[in-house]
């Protein structure tokens, strides 16, 4: 490729075409193509790296904790997680309804690897997404309430095409929580979907916010059109630690092991004689008289 044509493509942006051009114009020549043929190769190749910047940037905006895939999700320890249900949501088929999800369950059964994961597959999908746990939300509020910027970070969370609240009911929230959380569902009640996560159940919630009435008018909103996934079963996080628990047990020694092991390393422990019975006592019993007589004798000698 001569330096004008690259000079060209980078004025108008097409690294993608720049990067790819030498070798399909060496396919174009062995494969014979048409001109329509090759514009559409190296159109492609533009459109590709565009759309990888685009889903990176993306990922970066969406502020995930962690970068999860539903690929690299342990489908076999809970069966209670309903795989095709998560997978149905990764299509993004209830964002172009206006559903909302909620997602239930104790610590550590996957909730948080899951939103993550749908958000990540969404944004492939084309989508927008903004991760905050519900911590996160309180301070942003906070923080921007004290400069007068609260419209500017309500806009952050009216936006994205999905908001995840992650890690409802972890401990109880700060004063205004309520007021909060209820500004950004009734902003997206029936325009943009919003997925939430609790480790405690729904009816807790006034509680927790430290609000009834905010409570109540965020899930009279919020559960109007949301679909709800119950989770059970152990933590995850701790499967090693239940594993090795069981394999300690399991291995505990008995008492012929410890003896055993006393024996191998010069510790033999304490023998005690069993009683003797029978014949065996009258002939220790005679064997002592035998003896005190005799030492009677030598006394009176004496």
């Amino acid at each position: 490729m001569n330096e004008k044509l690259e000079t060209k493509l980078k004025k108008l942006r097409l690294s993608g075409m720049a990067a790819s051009l030498d070798v399909r114009l060496q396919e174009a020549l062995a494969n014979h193509l048409t001109h329509a043929e090759f514009l559409e190769l190296v159109l492609e190749d533009e459109l590709m790296v565009r759309f990888d910047r685009q889903v990176n940037r993306r990922v970066k905006a969406a502020s995930f904790r962690e970068v999860k895939r539903l690929d690299d999700f342990d489908w076999t320890f809970n069966p209670s997680i309903k795989k095709k249900q998560i997978y149905d949501l990764s299509t993004g088929h209830f964002l172009r309804q206006g559903r909302d999800v909620l997602m239930l369950g104790p610590p550590g059964t996957g909730k948080s690897f899951l939103v993550q994961a749908i958000g990540h597959h969404l944004i492939h999908a084309g989508f927008t997404v903004y991760y905050r746990s519900v911590f996160d939300v309180v301070r942003d509020f906070l923080r921007d309430e004290a400069f007068d910027g609260q419209e500017k970070v309500l806009a952050r969370y009216l936006k994205p095409d999905l908001v995840i609240i992650d890690d409802m009911g972890m401990k109880e929230l700060p004063k205004k929580s309520g007021e909060f959380l209820f500004e950004i569902i009734m902003r997206r009640y029936e325009v943009k979907s919003t997925i939430m996560t609790s480790n405690r159940p729904i009816q807790d919630w006034g509680k927790l916010i430290g609000d009834v009435p905010a409570a109540t008018a965020i899930l009279d909103r919020f559960l109007h059109h949301a679909e709800m996934l119950q989770i059970t079963g152990k933590s995850y996080r701790l499967r090693n630690h239940h594993a090795g628990l069981t394999k300690k047990t399991d291995q505990e020694p008995d008492d012929g092991d410890k003896a055993q092991r006393a024996s191998k390393t010069g510790h033999s422990a304490h023998r005690v004689e069993p009683p003797k019975t029978g014949q065996g006592a009258h002939r220790a019993k005679q064997a002592t008289s035998k003896k005190n007589s005799s030492e009677g004798k030598k006394v009176n000698r004496k």
